[in-house]
């Protein structure tokens, strides 16, 4: 009979340590799913700023093409020449 004793002992042991691990384990995954939640955040952020950045450099290329700054000048003529024509048509559909 000692030896169920002590096989009864042993594997309440064994269950003390699994839920014991367990418990940690529940606890790292909460702890890792908060940083989860955080750094999608973060990353969120930083795809919004990278898109604002990308429209303040598109309009600062925008603005250099239009001074007529020399790195933009086929830009600027094609800019114009866009403008230009899009006027022509609304002259002429006013004219008719």
């Amino acid at each position: 009979m000692g030896t169920i004793s002590e096989v009864v002992d042993s594997l309440e042991n064994r269950i003390s340590k699994l839920l014991h691990r367990h418990e940690k384990l529940k606890e790292a995954n909460r702890d890792l799913e908060k940083q989860l939640e955080l750094l999608k955040t973060q990353q969120d952020q930083s795809h919004g700023e990278i898109e604002e950045l990308r429209e303040k450099c598109k309009s600062l290329k925008l603005a250099n093409s239009m001074l007529g700054s020399d790195q933009y000048k086929r830009d600027t003529k094609l800019k114009i020449n866009a403008l230009v024509r899009e006027i022509d048509d609304c002259i002429s559909q006013l004219s008719e």
